[in-house]
């Protein structure tokens, strides 16, 4: 069983626990508080768990030259990419807002920290745990200065080698036994055959003492409930009010009717998980008391008899008599009564005999 822990106050990931949802917002926002708030308002509503954003200091996550190259995708918010991203980071003033509102609204708050400044932030602005974004997975420095922060951690695996995510492991584990791992593919949106879902089984063997997750770029909301069937207990999805608006991630992300279908259709899933005890159910009484099949005399048995198999069938009969497991239990014991073909056979007819267990 994978290690449990508290990845925000009060709600514990791994174990038999629920498979805790992350609605990424990411920069889905377009710039503005007020869809931004929405977001927060629509993600709480559809059941999610976390509404989480990305959170840079530009200066830190990109070097100058980065910063002043030409943009001139159609998704661009600004001349240069520098200028572009300002428009989409909010300030520190407003990220404190966002949070008192998530915690008005009575969701979970946090943010990818995008670079090592924005960690700080982020640790200041008491969130409940880092998500490590995909492009920051190998960059081991940056894994230490988190993990020494102490608080929860959601690794995502995007781009990486199972090898990297052993170097990871190693880097994290002595500094901070409270992460998880995702499994991720980097493309958006991502298709069905590089979702590459059995890597959740990979990743529970390697690593049996950290819990597994999934976070899923690709359309729909399928691949997603398959991977909480398959034992992702934290599912990170991006989410979006309408994926016709500009930007990069609306195509990959989830409407809320389709947010609010995957959480339901999680939610029905784990219900299924049920029992792993086989055995007959009070729900099944019905149809095993209507169908269910004893054995029945194939022909006219004199007491005394000692049964043989041709002397016995198998029918849904009245009353109900012996199960038709314990047939081959019959044969060479006596009957104590004169029975009639087609009649059932029950414990009573039976010289020395006990059902099994």
């Amino acid at each position: 069983m994978s290690l449990e822990f508290e990845l925000c106050p009060g709600r514990p990931i791994g174990g038999d626990h629920p498979c805790f949802i992350i609605a990424e917002i990411g920069q889905n926002h377009q710039g503005s508080m007020d869809i931004a708030k929405q977001m927060i308002r629509m993600a709480k509503e559809c059941g999610a768990d976390c509404a989480k954003f990305q959170k840079s200091e530009l200066e830190h996550k990109f070097n100058k030259k980065a910063l002043e190259r030409p943009y001139t995708s159609k998704h661009s918010w600004g001349v240069t990419y520098g200028d572009h991203k300002r428009y989409l980071e909010f300030s520190h003033e407003q990220y404190k807002e966002l949070y008192k509102f998530a915690q008005e609204v009575g969701i979970f708050f946090t943010a990818s920290g995008m670079d090592e400044m924005a960690v700080e932030f982020l640790h200041k602005l008491n969130v409940p745990f880092f998500k490590v974004g995909s492009l920051d997975t190998n960059n081991l420095p940056y894994l230490e200065k988190a993990a020494k922060k102490g608080r929860p951690m959601v690794i995502s695996s995007g781009m990486q080698s199972m090898q990297t995510m052993r170097d990871v492991y190693k880097t994290v584990k002595p500094i901070n036994t409270k992460f998880c791992f995702l499994q991720c593919t980097s493309s958006y949106p991502l298709e069905p055959e590089d979702a590459n879902l059995r890597i959740i089984t990979e990743f529970k063997k390697e690593f049996p003492d950290i819990p597994i997750g999934y976070s899923g770029h690709e359309t729909g909301i399928a691949i997603s409930i398959a991977a909480v069937a398959m034992g992702a207990k934290v599912l990170e999805r991006h989410v979006t009010l309408d994926k016709s608006w500009k930007g990069n991630d609306h195509q990959a992300s989830l409407e809320p009717n389709e947010l609010q279908e995957l959480v339901h259709s999680i939610r029905t899933v784990e219900k299924a998980f049920g029992s792993s005890i086989k055995r007959l159910l009070p729900s099944e009484m019905a149809c095993h008391n209507k169908l269910g099949k004893s054995i029945v005399a194939k022909v006219t048995i004199a007491a005394g008899t000692a049964l043989t198999l041709n002397m016995m069938t198998v029918k849904v009969s009245e009353p109900k008599g012996i199960e038709p497991e314990d047939i081959f239990e019959l044969v060479g014991k006596q009957v104590k009564v004169n029975i009639e073909a087609d009649e059932t056979i029950t414990d009573g007819m039976i010289e020395n005999y006990s059902k099994k267990s």
